[in-house]
């Protein structure tokens, strides 16, 4: 049991109503994680707005998964990993391989551009953002930027906010979502 409410549109705060409402008729479910939001009408706010900017930032719909899988994994939130699997797996088609190696926290064989962005991301979250110049150098030398420096930085960002939140209030992993659990 969630240790926090899971919101429904019937019992959320009247300033996030019309959010889940949305969520629920795009998804035709409300994850729990939104629900868990819900109960600040702000976090969820910022939740989706900052979900949008991080949807255009100069990483590709690949490389974002790439980060929030790498995150949630690390930061030990199955429900993130599932839910982020799910799109990896559905909507962007990513290799099996790819998904699999970024959940276990592994090398990705296959592909070492992503491997560089899965290590560099870890990196950002163990030292609080302070990579020493040979880690900078290694991203950038993967084909990065300064600006994916920054994207990165605020999918890591987008990510603690979910992975927080389901940390604390414990919500359960939605059935929708299940199977692509670790």
């Amino acid at each position: 049991m969630a240790r926090l409410p899971v919101h429904t549109v019937e019992s959320a705060p009247s300033e996030a109503t019309a959010r889940i409402e949305a969520v629920q008729k795009a998804n035709g479910f409300i994850p729990n994680l939104i629900g868990v939001l819900a109960n600040s009408p702000q976090a969820l706010e910022f939740y989706q707005e900052v979900s949008k900017l991080n949807g255009k930032n100069s990483l590709t719909a690949e490389e974002i998964e790439v980060v929030q899988i790498t995150a949630a994994a690390h930061n030990g939130c199955n429900f993130c990993v599932a839910g982020h699997t799910k799109i990896g797996t559905l909507r962007l088609k990513m290799p099996n391989d790819v998904l699999q190696a970024l959940r276990a926290r592994t090398s990705i064989d296959s592909n070492e551009k992503y491997q560089a962005l899965a290590q560099f991301t870890m990196q950002i979250i163990d030292k609080k953002g302070k990579v020493s110049d040979e880690e900078l150098a290694a991203f950038k030398a993967a084909g990065y930027t300064d600006q994916s420096v920054i994207d990165v930085i605020m999918g890591v960002a987008l990510a603690a906010l979910c992975n927080y939140s389901i940390g604390v209030s414990q919500a359960e992993i939605n059935p929708e979502l299940a199977e692509y659990a670790p």
